[in-house]
């Protein structure tokens, strides 16, 4: 009796989890190529290079399905699931660590996504593929293949649970060829599932829905935009190391300085305040034409002055350069020079008084603690115009800017980067942001803005998210960023504030 007793506990105890998560499973919302549901979740990166390589864990999703979220996607490497180098010879084992995968999202109530993010025949990353998906037809046959094999082998697995995203951010290719490979993989697929709903990410690194596959799949927008915020030091990113330090909201201003001979353009680059504390200003200056004569002034107050004057060999610049048409030289100095600005300071404003012109790539300010943080805007050449006033406050210990030609924030995104997937929705298509996130290198306050004004303008528009990546430089657990305050969870460091935010919305 009493070994029956226990007998039936055991069933009982096995049996829970299997109904719950079997309630989880029916939870789940249905997907359909016009209308994709709220999906919120991370980028796994378990099979995302050949080289690293592991089994997905159990962990993750049990993690993910505690903290409310609903959904992995699973960036890989095909060359992860082939034998020998042999791009048509699959490996079983390799294969059953997808299928556990795809069983942990149905007993933990996650939808999966399973995305080619290097696929036969193409990738974004290094090294580049041997033959093109868009020119062989060999590479365009073995993908096909590939995924034909993936859709057979989870044919009758609903769409709530299960959906295909083809590719990863093709680039460097036009819209009708994108087009044409992909209805090739789309009919492969079903071929062996008709059911099954395909994703498409966008063209130009996932940023530009593609108008031939309106009606034939949903489609996925990938958002690292402004790029210098995301991926500012990223290593991979030639010229990143050079980007100046993020800002959000991002304004760019005006940063050529004409002298008095160009009547039309000539004007101060003017900063309104106030400034009730004093901060240090810096100034980077990036070209100067022949020679100028650069002055900072608060009211009628010199606070600053400098002459720049161009010529042959080595000097302050960087780089002489002459111009033969204008028999001058107009020399690259990429190189910075600060005053100070003393508290009460109501404006400055930043003149060529005399000379020819010069061009600024940066204005920053920074409290006089050497170890504030110092805040940015990036200056642009405006030949048409006068340099148009940038306003300064100070708000939550921070330094903002606004005005200037160029505000990047919250209506900036819906604008601009928004705007053709809003109308590839008004059109019927399923949208999902399939990765999003900033890199650990970009501080924290100016990450969490921009993911907010991201996540709130994707509330509105009904789609739903991955984050890139779960662990890792820009996941919510072991991000490695300098400037959290980590919380232990589950033998991980857990970005709380990051979660937080993504649990909002």
């Amino acid at each position: 009796m009493v070994r029956w007793l226990l007998g039936a506990l055991g069933i009982l105890v096995f049996l829970a989890p299997l109904s719950a998560a079997a309630d989880r499973v029916t939870a789940l919302p249905a997907a359909t190529v016009a209308k994709l549901p709220r999906w919120r979740g991370f980028n796994l990166l378990d099979k995302f290079q050949q080289d690293n390589q592991r089994p997905f864990r159990e962990k993750d999703f049990r993690i993910i399905q505690e903290l409310g979220f609903n959904a992995v996607r699973l960036p890989m490497d095909y060359r992860c699931w082939i034998k020998a180098k042999d791009w048509r010879s699959f490996s079983e084992a390799t294969f059953q660590d997808i299928d556990q995968a795809v069983a942990w999202g149905k007993q933990y109530g996650i939808h999966v996504m399973i995305n080619f993010h290097r696929a036969p025949g193409y990738t974004v990353a290094t090294p580049p593929e041997a033959q093109s998906i868009w020119k062989d037809a060999e590479a365009l046959e073995v993908c096909a293949l590939h995924w034909r094999t993936f859709a057979k082998r989870y044919q009758g697995i609903s769409n709530a649970r299960l959906t295909f995203d083809l590719m990863n951010e093709p680039a460097h290719i036009d819209s009708p060829t994108y087009a044409r490979v992909a209805k090739v993989l789309i009919e492969a697929i079903h071929k062996e599932d008709p059911q099954r709903l395909v994703i498409a990410d966008g063209l130009d690194f996932g940023r530009i829905p593609c108008p031939e596959l309106i009606g034939w799949v949903a489609q996925s927008l990938h958002c690292y935009d402004p790029f210098s915020v995301t991926h500012y030091r990223a290593s991979w990113v030639p010229g990143s190391d050079r980007m100046p330090l993020p800002a959000w909201p991002l304004t760019k201003g005006d940063g050529l300085l004409a002298g008095p001979n160009k009547k039309n353009i000539h004007g101060p680059l003017r900063c309104d305040g106030p400034f009730p504390t004093a901060v240090r200003l810096r100034l980077k200056v990036d070209r100067v034409s022949d020679r100028a004569h650069l002055v900072v002034k608060a009211g009628n107050a010199l606070l600053w002055e400098h002459e720049f004057v161009c010529g042959p060999g080595d000097g302050e610049w960087k780089q002489a350069v002459y111009k033969p048409k204008y028999k001058l030289y107009q020399n690259i100095y990429e190189r910075d020079y600060t005053c100070i600005i003393p508290a009460g300071t109501t404006s400055i404003s930043i003149l060529n008084d005399s000379g020819d012109w010069l061009q600024l790539s940066e204005l920053g300010l920074r409290d006089l603690d050497e170890a504030a943080r110092e805040t940015t805007v990036a200056l642009e050449g405006n030949w048409k115009n006068q340099p148009a006033a940038l306003q300064v406050a100070r708000k939550n210990g921070t330094w903002i800017f606004n005005g200037g030609t160029l505000t990047q924030d919250r209506n900036w995104i819906k604008s601009q980067v928004m705007a053709p997937w809003l109308e590839l929705k008004s059109k019927g298509v399923g949208v999902v942001i399939g990765e999003f996130g900033a890199l650990n290198k970009t501080p924290h306050d100016v990450v969490l803005r921009w993911m907010e004004d991201n996540l709130a303008n994707w509330k509105e528009a009904e789609w739903g998210w991955l984050l890139w990546e779960f662990r890792g430089g820009f996941g919510i657990l072991d991000s490695e960023r300098s400037d959290v305050m980590y919380e232990d969870f589950h033998g991980h460091k857990l970005d709380r504030r990051m979660l937080e935010l993504l649990q909002k919305y």
